[in-house]
């Protein structure tokens, strides 16, 4: 697991302007900006085409596993953040085509297996990956990133040179590199929660969408999908409940198992729920004498669901860690937090799990399994049930069924279930195509638009998206649309990401999904929705099925709830938050000129005064993403930034200059 970095010269001339002897003085303070990602090494490559480096979390082969790699004649170059988890089968297929290895790392493998089949090998990964590979005799460069988004990576363009970066901190170490908030991708932001895939939320700054790869030599470049989400029409599964229940069985234990391959301990997070429990009690039956887990309890009850991981912990034998968050926790992280995840944000839930990574690395543990795509694949998600409660929804008919849906939201009562039923039937048809199951979120976040200067249509983006990826979601029922829109917005962009691999990797610790191994995502694709939201709404009914006698009944008769943590509350009259007062102070609001400034006062002043259970879920929504973009635009757009002295541990410089002279 690691942090890169590095830059490609498209032309001569951009390549002429550059010194490359300096190229040491741009690569090291890159890969400095992210130490985070990989703290245990640091090395690079330059020549006077390009330069690769990697800033290194050492997992798998510790000892001869430094980047960036090249093949034995120096002419293929790699620079790889994350883990391919069939490495040893490639290896295998390779070492019988006749390549040869120096290391037993996976890094290798992925370049020998570039070198052997191009791009055509990219589907065949199951893995969590970026990547950078040069070839030096074509003078061409090739990123790539993984299916499903676990592994970040950015480009920009600078008069002819390509840079990228696993994060886009370190951009600000690249001479030339501006950031500026990209107003149109805020208010889409501040509409659907998150970037698009290809999106970053600055202007001239973009993502490597997730399963795809942009490839340049020259000045020619291309960016191409090398797979797609796509439910299959052919090839639906026809067989019995029980059938299927054990395919499920042993292809999510098949996932397990090839994620805890690593030359560390591997750790798992149990926050209570079904999806950690059964991700933990799989890595015990694979092989693990004891797991250590690790949670976040809360003190408001609201939030907390300690009871329930302390049960699972005893049931599986788990060796248990938790991590009590308060509110004043939440205030003092939320800046650290930020940086690292480097976007807009409309909820706090991420700063718990960056406090929990540093509970992690100080524990000496540097790998964890966690249950990110479960929820997506199995159907886990309420809005799931929403779409098929509103879709026609006749408040006599479906009032009771309405009541149940949301049990831990304050707001679903009593008192509101006769004006709740009436948002329910004023969204069931359809008012933007392709957005029905998503329209009501969608509709709630509107008002974080009051906040920007320009009144924009929030939804353009995506519309645009949904245009350009017709020919797939435009054969989708109403359940496949709305998986379609969790993965290709809020899983890569924020759960897999701001919450995810950003909050993790800020302490060195990096996140194993096992239900996001492919073969997973496309087995639930083929079972029929029936077997994975059962009777009466029952969602992820094949999982808690597939392991009755393994978790304890509590577990499975839980209904889901999602992981939150406490929002606005968290900064009301918080000493921890006192820097709110500061940046949202009339002056500071004035540098931010994408704003409402007189609307934003206004807000701010309500949220300030407001009685108890004054303030909306909207509003509450709409403070936190004002406070991410106001710090983000004084860290990067001001470059008012944190500021640490990093010493790199420089294992290897290789001036790829004197390489070709040899």
């Amino acid at each position: 697991m690691c942090g890169i970095v590095g830059y490609f010269h498209a032309t001569d001339a951009a390549a002429a302007r550059f010194d490359a002897a300096a190229a040491p003085r741009v690569l090291e303070p890159m890969l400095a900006l992210m130490h985070h990602r990989g703290p245990d090494e640091a090395g690079y490559y330059y020549d006077l085409r390009t330069g690769l480096g990697t800033a290194r979390l050492s997992i798998i082969d510790l000892a001869t596993g430094q980047q960036p790699i090249s093949d034995a004649s120096g002419r293929f170059w790699i620079a790889f953040n994350g883990e391919l988890y069939n490495y040893k089968e490639l290896r295998a297929e390779l070492e019988a085509l006749g390549h040869g290895f120096r290391s037993t790392s996976d890094t290798e493998v992925m370049l020998h297996a570039y070198m052997q089949w191009g791009t055509a090998v990219l589907p065949r990964l199951n893995a969590a990956y970026a990547c950078a590979i040069y070839d030096r005799e074509r003078e061409e460069l090739l990123l790539a990133r993984d299916r499903y988004g676990k592994r970040p990576l950015f480009y920009a363009q600078v008069d002819g040179t390509l840079v990228f970066a696993s994060e886009m901190k370190s951009f600000l170490a690249f001479p030339g590199v501006r950031f500026e908030i990209d107003e149109a991708q805020l208010a889409s932001i501040f509409t659907i929660w998150t970037p698009l895939p290809h999106q970053s939320g600055f202007a001239g700054i973009h993502q490597i969408p997730n399963g795809s790869y942009l490839l340049q030599r020259g000045t020619a470049r291309s960016i191409a999908a090398y797979t797609t989400l796509d439910w299959p029409q052919e090839g639906r599964f026809t067989g019995s409940a029980d059938e299927a229940i054990e395919r499920t069985r042993g292809v999510l234990s098949e996932a397990v198992r090839l994620r805890l391959r690593s030359d560390v301990e591997v750790a798992t997070y149990l926050s209570g729920g079904l999806d950690s429990a059964i991700t933990t009690q799989l890595a015990l039956a694979n092989g693990l004498s004891r797991v250590h887990s690790f949670s976040i309890t809360f003190d408001d009850k609201e939030f907390d669901e300690s009871a329930d991981q302390l049960a699972l912990s005893r049931y599986l034998g788990t060796q248990h860690t938790a991590l009590p968050v308060r509110h004043g926790d939440i205030a003092r992280a939320f800046p650290a937090a930020i940086w690292h995840g480097e976007v807009p944000v409309f909820r706090t839930a991420f700063v718990p799990m960056f406090l929990l990574s540093k509970l992690v690395n100080d524990k000496g543990i540097k790998v964890v399994l966690t249950g990110e795509g479960s929820d997506e694949s199995f159907l886990g998600y309420d809005i799931f049930k929403e779409a098929l409660l509103r879709d026609g929804f006749e408040a006599d008919r479906d009032a009771e069924k309405l009541r149940r849906l949301y049990p831990y939201l304050p707001h679903f009562n009593d008192a509101n279930m006769k004006a709740l039923a009436s948002v329910f039937g004023q969204f069931a048809r359809e008012k933007t195509p392709g957005l029905f199951s998503h329209e009501l979120r969608f509709h709630n976040s509107l008002f974080g638009l009051r906040l920007l200067k320009e009144q924009r249509d929030g939804l353009a983006d995506v519309k645009r998206y949904l245009a350009d990826n017709a020919a797939v979601f435009g054969r989708l029922g109403l359940v496949e649309r709305a998986q379609w829109l969790e993965w290709k917005t809020l899983l890569p962009g924020y759960l897999l990401s701001t919450q995810g691999d950003r909050m993790s990797m800020a302490h060195s610790v990096e996140g194993r999904c096992p239900f996001l191994d492919f073969r997973v995502v496309e087995w639930a694709a083929r079972l029929p929705q029936e077997l994975k939201l059962g009777p009466d709404m029952d969602e992820k009914w094949i999982l808690k099925r597939a392991f009755p006698d393994t978790l304890p009944p509590s577990i499975l008769a839980k209904p889901k709830q999602p992981y939150r943590a406490p929002d606005l509350s968290a900064f009301l009259g918080a000493a921890d938050a006192d820097y709110t007062e500061a940046l949202f102070s009339e002056r500071e609001l004035a540098k931010l000129p994408f704003l409402n400034g007189a609307f934003c006062r206004q807000f701010l002043k309500k949220v300030r005064t407001a009685p108890p259970g004054g303030i909306s879920q909207r509003e509450n929504q709409a403070f936190i993403l004002l406070l991410s973009t106001a710090l983000l635009h004084r860290y990067f757009v001001q470059r008012e930034h944190p500021r640490r002295e990093v010493r790199l541990n420089l294992v290897r410089a290789i001036d790829g200059r004197a390489l070709s002279a040899a």
